[in-house]
């Protein structure tokens, strides 16, 4: 998909906005913002809140530790920041959500942008992720303190894959998870080093001996660490063959 003159928006809502752009400002990212490749908006929840102390939060119905994240509140955030018609998905940091997986990234970096809501506390009023359409998303199974972190993780994926961000194209397409497989080892200079040496088939010149030397070794490492990935049945039958390295 190619941009001329639209970029990539992102919307984020957060408790926090001071914590971006963050790591994004820096890099491939950075420098992609700065040429409007794609745009960040931050938007503090807080402004919505209720009350002369803009209170966001209030206790669990039904009991229990911690607060929740008021439905009313989150519900004015997300109204004001997006238009009714608004294409871009409305993403919700959890670590209930479904897994983030490169498809999604991909799937998301070729349409318009996002708009984030960054949890906090014990969760958020159910019913606003309903009320909102929100799509829970969660980058892996543990809990972090907010959804700020996770949220520039998946900002970082979808970023580095809008065209001119990467230097090439190959870049993001031979790399881990895409073709359901992880990627496979890399060498550079020096050719011996302690003891250990460049595998010869990758110094020989013969791309298709290379080409082939690369699937084997990704689909040895798929199986071996990740046999729950799709490319993993292929991987298996090349341990249980001959031996490629």
């Amino acid at each position: 998909m190619t941009r001329t003159d639209t970029p990539w928006r992102a919307t984020i809502l957060t408790l926090y906005p001071e914590m971006f752009p963050g790591p994004l400002g820096i890099s491939l990212s950075g420098d992609a913002l700065a040429r409007g490749t794609w745009s960040l908006e931050t938007r503090n929840i807080r402004e919505h809140g209720i009350g002369r102390h803009r209170a966001v939060d209030d206790t669990p119905a039904g009991g229990g530790a911690g607060m929740v994240l008021r439905c009313d509140v989150l519900a004015a955030a997300i109204d004001a920041a997006g238009q009714a018609d608004d294409p871009r998905p409305r993403l919700l940091m959890s670590p209930r959500g479904r897994p983030l997986t490169q498809r999604r990234v991909r799937s998301l970096a070729e349409g318009p942008g996002a708009l984030i809501v960054c949890g906090r506390f014990e969760g958020v009023d159910e019913r606003v992720i309903a009320g909102r359409n929100l799509e829970e998303v969660s980058i892996g199974d543990y809990v972090l303190s907010g959804g700020e972190i996770a949220a520039l993780v998946v900002l970082d994926a979808c970023v580095r894959l809008l065209p001119g961000v990467m230097g090439k194209t190959e870049s993001g397409v031979e790399e881990s998870f895409e073709g359901g497989l992880l990627e496979y080892p890399h060498y550079t200079r020096p050719r011996d080093w302690e003891g250990r040496a460049i595998p010869d088939v990758l110094s020989g010149g013969n791309h298709a001996a290379i080409a082939r030397w690369r699937r084997a070794k990704a689909e040895r490492l798929t199986a071996e660490r990740r046999p729950d990935l799709p490319g993993a049945q292929a991987a298996s039958k090349s341990i249980t063959g001959p031996s490629r390295s």
